[in-house]
């Protein structure tokens, strides 16, 4: 598997495996743009320090291929229109790329023109290739002030925050992309009853077509069945209201995101994880100013001390989101709106895909979830952008779409909302949100 490999629905033991291989791989260094050239399409670094640690030494100097998200950090610092690199790279026009870069970053060859080198120092996130002749990786060109804090320390810190809560939960699925880390936790000591949220909710993975999506990115479904079983509430087996308390914690390595812990809403039937962004933890990748040289030489109490506080907000929102009380009280504020009907689901749909920025894609796919779903009310709406979340191979698309979900349940005004404004197709800008 590629150290770029982008894994969807993964077990903990696999991202660990994941995360360690490319914690071996991994070079850090702060270069001036002076030891920076692109070359047929490829980067070229050169005068740049060797990397001393326990891992022996690192020659950095050497070829890199560039990932899509360098190359977008890239042409951002310089002001080139990142689509217009996308452009040249599917074109194959190495030459005019070369021709840009090199001419941002080094000045013009003809000294008439005018325009001076670029004299910054970038922070580049490598992966060396560890053979010799083979290409390494940039999959990052940040600033030097970006606050480093990686994949698989922020897992760790987590992990201990929920130890020290003393709460029992587990590691429901894991993703890991290009860009970011994503891990699902959820309480199964900790549900309560949705009646009005769930009302005639069918799983919509029991129609063949969504099953068969959902398999290709997630794990097996008859793992919340047996969780179902246990809650023995009276509901014919597999079909209970069950709602149980989680949360995501998130991280990116390369300048897209932070650190961000939100809690989530786990139907049980399903597997649908509804997040809750209000109320969410997000620590920011900013820190001092980073000096020319490797990466391993700044401060170990600086990152340990910023990897408590991820601890240490992780045993206090474990605390907070994994409590009976939490998990009643964003119930209750479900339920005031899951029942409010939808009497045409191709319009409502069409119009909440606009408000919320969804794809002609995510649209239709929603669209066959909350028919296969069955569920015409606002809360089906809800649980259909979660649902079809599962079937998306994206794990950070999927992250921003369970993000919607409620608010997309919200969007929905109960008074025959089409009626009325059919000819906008918009809902009232004062469609509630869940409170703090």
């Amino acid at each position: 598997m590629s150290l770029l490999s982008s894994v969807r629905h993964a077990e903990l033991g696999d991202l660990v495996t994941l995360l360690n291989r490319q914690h071996a791989a991994k070079v850090d260094v702060v270069a001036p743009a002076s030891a920076l050239r692109a070359r047929d399409g490829f980067w070229e670094l050169s005068g740049v320090e060797p990397v001393v640690d326990e891992r022996g030494v690192t020659v950095v100097d050497g070829v890199y291929r560039s990932t899509a998200a360098a190359d977008s950090q890239l042409g951002t610092k310089l002001k080139i229109p990142v689509g217009y690199l996308k452009w040249l790279r599917e074109q194959q026009r190495v030459d005019l790329y070369d021709h840009n870069i090199n001419g941002l970053l080094h000045g013009p060859e003809d000294p008439r023109l005018p325009g001076e080198p670029e004299d910054r120092s970038f922070l580049l996130r490598l992966f060396s290739s560890g053979v010799a002749g083979e290409p390494g990786v940039v999959r990052a060109f940040l600033s030097d002030r970006y606050g480093i804090i990686d994949n698989l320390d922020v897992l760790t810190a987590v992990l201990d925050g929920i130890t020290t809560a003393d709460t029992g939960v587990e590691i429901r699925s894991c993703d890991l992309t290009e860009s970011s880390m994503h891990c699902k936790v959820f309480s199964p000591k900790v549900s309560a009853l949705a009646p009005t949220f769930l009302r005639n909710y069918r799983n919509p993975f029991a129609n063949p077509d969504l099953e068969a999506e959902r398999r290709r990115v997630a794990g097996d479904l008859d793992r919340w069945r047996g969780i179902a079983a246990r809650d023995g509430q009276g509901y014919r087996p597999g079909s209970e209201p069950v709602v149980f308390a989680g949360f995501r914690f998130s991280n990116s390595e390369i300048g897209h995101h932070a650190v961000t812990l939100k809690p989530e809403l786990v139907v049980q039937v399903c597997g649908n994880g509804l997040t809750l962004p209000l109320f969410a933890f997000t620590k920011r990748h900013l820190g001092d100013k980073l000096d020319i040289g490797t990466v391993g030489a700044w401060s170990q109490d600086t990152y340990r001390k910023r990897l408590a506080v991820i601890t240490a907000e992780t045993r206090d929102k474990v605390a907070e989101w994994l409590s009976p009380q939490f998990l009643t009280d964003r119930i209750d504020e479900l339920e005031r709106h899951a029942a409010a009907p939808v009497h045409r689901p191709d319009k409502t749909i069409e119009v909440v895909a606009k408000k919320l920025g969804f794809s002609e894609d995510e649209r239709t796919g929603i669209l066959s979830h909350f028919i296969a779903a069955g569920q015409l009310t606002a809360a089906g709406i809800a649980n259909a952008v979660a649902s079809f979340s599962q079937t998306i191979p994206d794990a950070d698309r999927a992250d921003t779409l369970d993000d919607l979900a409620v608010q997309a349940m919200t969007l929905v005004w109960p008074h025959r909302q089409l009626q009325s404004h059919r000819s906008r197709h918009e809902f009232p800008s004062s469609a509630q949100h869940f409170r703090r």
